[in-house]
C-alpha cells in the first residue's frame, strides 16, 4: 500500500503519518519534498521561491519513483504544485509542462489522502504566518486533487475531525484493523 498525505501547510499531516505509521508498520515513512532537499544540502529561500516549489516538485516525483515499497509519504507531487500556482511568480510556472510526470508518479500511489483546513481550524496558526496564503493554498489542493482539475485517476480521500477520527478514516477506508 502506498499513499500520500496531502494539504497545505500546518493542518495536520504530519502527525497523521506518524499515527499511520505506527498501526501500519510494513510502511517505509518517507518525509516530504522540503525536507529531503534539505537532507540533501539544498538551500530555500524565505519565503520560498518558484525554483525552491520547482525543486520540491522534481523531488516528489523522484522519491516516488524511487521506494518501491509500501510507503506513507508526507506529501504528494501536487502539492508543490498548488504552491507554485500559488506563488507570486505563478505566471511564470506551466504546470502543462508536468502533467505527464505528475499523472504518471500518482499512479504509483494506490491513496491520497487530503487533509483540508476545517472551520474551525483545528490548527493553531502564529499570528506572524500569512493565514490567506494557507487558505489560497488549500483551496487552490482541494480543485486539484478533490475536485479533479488535474484529471488523475489515484483515489482521494478527504479526513476530517480529530486525529484519531482521521486514523480510523484511512484505516477504515484500506480495510486496515481498527484498535
Amino acid at each position: 500500500m502506498r499513499i500520500a498525505v496531502s494539504g497545505s501547510h500546518r493542518v495536520g499531516k504530519s502527525t497523521l503519518i506518524e499515527q499511520l505509521a505506527e498501526r501500519l508498520p510494513a510502511c517505509e515513512l518517507v518525509d516530504e519534498p522540503y525536507l529531503l532537499l534539505e537532507e540533501e544540502g539544498y538551500e530555500h529561500s524565505d519565503p520560498p521561491s518558484l525554483e525552491d516549489f520547482e525543486a520540491q516538485l522534481e523531488r516528489s516525483l523522484a522519491v516516488l519513483e524511487e521506494v518501491e515499497r509500501d510507503a506513507l509519504f508526507d506529501r504528494c507531487p501536487v502539492d508543490p504544485v498548488a504552491y507554485l500556482l500559488t506563488h507570486e511568480d505563478s505566471g511564470s510556472f506551466d504546470v502543462d509542462d508536468w502533467l505527464e510526470r505528475i499523472h504518471a508518479a500518482a499512479q504509483t500511489l494506490d491513496l491520497i489522502v487530503f487533509v483540508p483546513i476545517e472551520d474551525p481550524d483545528r490548527i493553531a496558526v502564529a499570528s506572524h504566518e500569512d493565514r490567506a496564503y494557507r487558505r489560497k493554498v488549500h483551496r487552490r489542493l482541494q480543485r486539484l486533487l478533490v475536485d479533479g482539475a488535474l484529471g488523475l485517476e489515484t483515489e482521494v480521500l478527504v479526513v476530517e475531525g480529530s486525529l484519531k477520527a482521521r486514523v480510523d478514516q484511512v484505516l477504515a477506508h484500506i480495510g486496515a484493523t481498527k484498535d
